[in-house]
């Protein structure tokens, strides 16, 4: 049985992002925590097949793309409910998902990751030239109509959306931990040859990984388009969007069902701070922030290779050492 003891942070995190909207009203401050819930979900996605199964995808916006261009076209073309855009978006996503996944099977490495680069540009070229339908390269504004149905929600609202999804996305995670098939995406990761030797349909495992973060990263997408109120192919069909999702994984603790939300944390508020604070420079400084980010992101990397859960865990067993020395010399 899983005991609480192991979800304190979780425990902490969620539970401090649901008293939130209690006691802070303030719109800037609910929507960065929209956003940060929001990240730590897409993360917890790819950390499926990045972390667990060790499929290294840098072309995860693609699936991104698919749930964030089908909620908005249900919606603008059709005058249907986004949650209709949702679940065409997932299937979309999860036939996608299975091509990159049989391409796992035989491509490895940096071949896998360019493979899914190529499919996230290819997205892109497709979606801004088909103008008649998507309005190519200008974007898809979604309108807002209040209601549940139609995702039209109020900060508060969006808030507890957002948080909801975070926790189940971290009980997907942690039944990966804890269950069978979960051990066997281990094996793959650390040795897929000893792991196909001792039996296991690695192949299998592989796709059914990739495919089921494809569907994950697609509702988030969907979600993201009806919070944010605009789709940008250049935007969701990015390298650098799916950069982000890897990196708030590793810098977080890669493969932990935790990581991606204290990784998300992290890059959100600095990203935030560093845009504040050279907002105001002159043109040829604008990007600086940019430089300093990259900056702190390989020192996290470089000093903490387990992320911060690798902090967090052995900040606790140095404490608990202590705490045992201190019994011993009463």
């Amino acid at each position: 049985m899983i005991g609480l003891p192991r979800h304190t942070g979780a425990i902490v995190l969620f539970g401090g992002a649901a008293l939130v909207p209690l006691v802070i009203r303030d719109a800037f401050f609910l929507d960065s925590l929209v956003l940060i819930l929001l990240w730590g979900a897409l993360s917890a996605a790819w950390n499926v097949a990045g972390g667990y199964a060790g499929q290294v995808s840098i072309g995860h916006a693609s699936f991104f793309g698919i749930g964030a261009y089908a909620g908005a076209l249900m919606v603008t073309r059709f005058s249907k409910s986004p949650w209709l855009g949702m679940i065409l978006g997932v299937v979309v996503s999860i036939g996608a998902g299975l091509v990159i996944g049989f391409l796992s099977n035989r491509l490895k490495g940096p071949y896998f990751a360019l493979s899914t680069i190529a499919l996230s540009q290819v997205l892109l070229i497709a979606v801004s030239r088909w103008r008649g339908f998507t309005a190519g390269g200008e974007g898809i504004p979604v309108p807002y109509r209040p209601g549940f149905a139609t995702l039209g929600l109020g900060h508060v609202a969006w808030v507890y959306m957002a948080l909801a999804v975070a926790i189940i996305y971290y009980g997907v995670e942690v039944y990966l931990e804890h269950s069978r098939i979960g051990y066997q995406l281990a094996g793959v990761r650390e040795d897929e040859d000893a792991a196909e030797a001792l039996g296991i349909a690695t192949r299998r495992l592989k796709v059914i990984a990739v495919t089921v973060s494809a569907a994950l990263t697609s509702v988030c997408g969907t979600l993201w388009a009806q919070y944010i109120g605009f789709v940008d192919p250049a935007y969701v069909f990015s390298v650098d969007l799916s950069v982000r999702f890897a990196l708030n994984t590793i810098i977080g603790g890669i493969g932990t069902a935790l990581g991606p939300y204290l990784g998300s944390i992290l890059i959100t508020v600095l990203e935030t701070y560093l845009r504040a604070t050279f907002a105001g420079m002159k043109a040829g400084f604008t990007g600086i922030y940019l430089v300093i980010y990259g900056a702190a992101l390989i020192l996290v990397v470089r000093w903490a290779p387990e992320g911060l859960t690798g902090i967090a865990a052995r900040l606790r067993a140095r404490w608990a050492a202590g705490a045992r020395g201190a019994r011993a010399h009463a």
